[in-house]
């Protein structure tokens, strides 16, 4: 299954690119996620339970990112294995670029099934992919872009411990 989109993220570059990178925020974005644990640059472990039509199964796998240029690009791969449920790998090739309203983030996702997954029909597991890019990064826009405007903007104007003024996720991602 091949996916092709675009989001408009109101949020500067610069932000967008440490969400992408944290795994705090990656656990909040990927359905059914249970752990997310790692860093960008070691790469990530995470367990995540989905059901595909009538197989449940519970992924243990792991994340990583390559081929990146810093605060542009990279690639986000991942592969889960399902015991006798199958594996699930695949990867999304990310690219961010400033927009009037923030960031454009563009990806490109490329997602294969193996198992007893793969037998469910290529129907159905390509529709269960495009939902869960869909999802996920519907999940990241939200987290990036925080709450409303005006609790915002509530957020921002008052200072945190230190005294100075942060965004939400800036408090998320620093901590």
């Amino acid at each position: 299954m091949e996916l092709i989109e675009s989001r408009e993220i109101a949020a500067p570059r610069d932000q967008v690119w440490a969400a992408l990178l944290d795994a705090e925020v990656l656990k909040t974005c990927v359905p059914g996620c249970e752990t997310m644990e790692g860093s960008a640059s070691e790469g990530f472990t995470a367990e995540v339970v989905q059901k595909v039509g009538p197989v449940k199964a519970r992924f243990k796998g792991a994340v990583t990112i390559s081929d990146v240029v810093e605060g542009q690009s990279c690639t986000l791969s991942g592969e889960g294995k399902g015991g006798a449920a199958g594996f699930a790998k695949g990867e999304a090739r990310v690219t961010l670029a400033d927009s009037e309203t923030g960031t454009l983030l563009s990806y490109e996702v490329n997602a294969k099934v193996g198992g007893k997954l793969a037998q469910l029909g290529s129907r159905l597991i390509d529709g269960f992919a495009r939902k869960m890019a869909d999802q996920f990064f519907e999940r990241f826009q939200a987290t990036v872009e925080g709450p409303a405007a005006d609790e915002d903007q509530q957020d921002d104007a008052a200072p945190d411990e230190g005294g100075e003024k942060k965004g939400w996720l800036k408090r998320v991602i620093s901590s």
